[in-house]
């Protein structure tokens, strides 16, 4: 069995869990989601517990077990405490600031470049060179860091642009003096 799949989920005392067919709605402090769990995958809510499990060992299905639990699991910790990236914006004039729920980027091109954030998403600018995403979705603030950071993503020599503020750049050594 999977190891993950097969540890059942504690629901907490301020979230509710609703199961209508193959759609789990999980409600809690900070919102609402909602999950579609795969044909071959059974969820069980039993009291304080979802019990996740498989009809069968195939590859697919023992794969689909422990996505279907995570992603789950990780609804249920986001309606509780939202989930958070933060990115840091690295070189000389880089900046970003927030004009409405909007963010606008100057990162060294000739034009300022705005970013809209999806619904459920709020970003903050505690300083001019960092970025904070917070949001329930796990998957949703992921994605929303990495479309922010391909916007000007670091590069090997000088290490200028937007990174994760948890990601380490490897540097390249530049050109050699003359002989």
């Amino acid at each position: 069995m999977s190891r993950i799949g097969k540890k059942p989920i504690t629901i907490p005392k301020d979230v509710t869990v609703s199961q209508n067919g193959r759609n789990i709605k999980i409600k809690g402090p900070k919102g609402e989601l909602q999950n579609e769990v795969h044909p071959n995958i059974s969820v069980q809510i039993k009291g304080d517990e979802i019990i996740v499990s498989r009809p069968n060992d195939l590859k697919e299905n023992k794969a689909l077990h422990g996505l279907t639990r995570a992603l789950l699991q990780n609804n249920i910790d986001g309606v509780v405490k939202a989930y958070q990236k933060t990115l840091d914006i690295i070189g000389v004039g880089y900046r970003a600031e927030l004009k409405g729920k909007n963010l606008l980027l100057n990162i060294g091109y000739s034009h300022p470049v705005f970013f809209i954030p999806p619904d459920g998403i709020a970003l903050q600018t505690p300083v001019q060179t960092q970025i904070v995403i917070s949001g329930i979705d796990k998957q949703l603030v992921g994605l929303v860091a990495a479309k922010i950071r391909s916007i000007r993503q670091p590069e090997p020599y000088k290490g200028k642009g937007i990174k994760y503020s948890d990601e380490h750049i490897i540097r390249k050594a530049g050109k050699t003096a003359g002989k």
